[in-house]
């Protein structure tokens, strides 16, 4: 590659991240722009990742379109060994290729957030009857039933070890 800047563009799909194997994106339109720049022996790579993903609503299983709007950069040179800090990546001589497809993977899936859910009111809404009905439970009623379950296991406890698996000394 000469010095200088060089852009290249890619297009993900569900397919990208069946490929990386992502069990959370079941969809993807993304759109991703990587501007390569070398000066001297250091080359700088700024990823620009946008579009929408479709990932499963916590709440009510339903699809949930996710916006994506994601940049990371990092720094790459060669060496004899690899290494990797947050901002510089080392490859060895006798491997000079890099895959960047993990990295576009980690900065879509870093800028998805852990709880994925619906805006309030928008999830599917016998789905969220359901959720409720099962999720109402009293304070006291579970109270009552920790306090029932540790009594039985300390019944257990106490109780004498009536096996005869011990071998007679």
């Amino acid at each position: 590659m000469s010095e200088g800047t060089h852009e290249f563009s890619y297009h993900l799909d569900k397919q990208f991240f069946i490929n990386m194997e992502s069990t959370d994106i079941h969809d993807a339109d993304l759109n991703v722009a990587l501007t390569v720049t070398l000066k001297h022996d250091l080359y700088r790579l700024d990823f620009k990742v946008t579009g929408n993903v479709t990932l499963l609503c916590d709440r009510c299983l339903d699809d949930l379109i996710f916006p994506i709007d994601a940049t990371y950069t990092i720094s790459v040179k060669f060496g004899d060994d690899y290494s990797e800090t947050d901002d510089l990546l080392v490859i060895p001589y006798s491997n000079p290729s890099l895959n960047v497809s993990y990295m576009i993977y980690d900065t879509a899936s870093l800028a998805i957030p852990l709880k994925h859910v619906h805006p309030a009111g928008k999830c599917n809404r016998a789905m969220s009857a359901l959720l409720r009905k099962h999720r109402a439970v009293k304070e006291d009623e579970d109270t009552e039933l920790a306090e029932q379950l540790m009594d039985e296991m300390e019944a257990m406890d106490s109780e004498p070890d009536n096996n005869n698996d011990s071998m007679p000394d």
